[in-house]
């Protein structure tokens, strides 16, 4: 199994994400390559990240959403889930939390690609309009002084 404790360069993380599908080589790995493959096809931009001791993460603006691998599960935790809207109800896991929510993938799940895909552009574009108001407040203060 890789572990990794600094972070890695993207083109690094993908060639680790890669090979923690294949690594895997069950249901598991097929259906981590495929909610990778829309998490790509919603958000083109998205950059993969390898962080904390092997987790594939997906980033724009901020980290969206973190996809782990269990015996039972693949879970997909997206950081700022709580304040997303879940139409669809794919947020199953992870619901008592007031920042994370999480969507728990098991073997026979059918993944609702159109929901899912959503939710990628939604995480995407509240952390842009986070980092947006940021920048804007920081300008605002160089003003002052």
């Amino acid at each position: 199994m890789i572990e990794m404790n600094e972070p890695v360069a993207p083109e690094s993380a993908s060639a680790l994400i890669d090979h923690r599908i294949e690594e895997l080589g069950d249901w598991r790995g097929r259906t981590l390559a495929r909610v990778r493959a829309l998490i790509h096809e919603a958000d083109p931009e998205v950059v993969e990240e390898w962080k904390w001791r092997g987790t594939p993460v997906w980033s724009h603006g901020g980290i969206l959403c973190t996809g782990e691998t269990y015996k039972s599960v693949v879970k997909l935790t997206f950081a700022k889930g709580a304040s997303l809207a879940d139409p669809s109800g794919l947020f199953n896991s992870s619901l008592e939390g007031n920042v994370r929510r999480a969507i728990d993938i098991r073997e026979t799940d059918e993944v609702d690609e159109a929901a899912l895909k959503a939710l990628i552009r939604a995480a995407a574009a509240l952390n842009l309009e986070a980092k947006g108001k940021a920048k804007a407040r920081r300008a605002g203060d160089k003003t002052k002084g």
